[in-house]
């Protein structure tokens, strides 16, 4: 059974969760970067998985989805 998804600011995602950004763009989290290119108002949700890499900068403030259990 699939999870539910809920608005969170880009600032309370942890490691683990999944998160579907602005473009539709789903993350599984492996790791978060507090700041992306030296920019305080940026971070970074970065999926390290067998399937692929993908680092995804986001502002924060910004809300995301996010898949929690409910």
């Amino acid at each position: 059974m699939t999870k539910p998804w809920s608005s969170a600011p880009a600032e309370d995602v942890v490691v683990g969760e999944r998160v579907r950004l602005g473009n539709g763009e789903v993350v599984q989290v492996s790791r978060i970067e507090d700041t992306f290119m030296g920019m305080d108002t940026m971070l970074a949700f970065i999926e390290d998985t067998p399937a692929r890499w993908f680092k995804a900068p986001v502002r924060k403030g910004t809300t995301v989805e996010v898949e929690r259990g409910s």
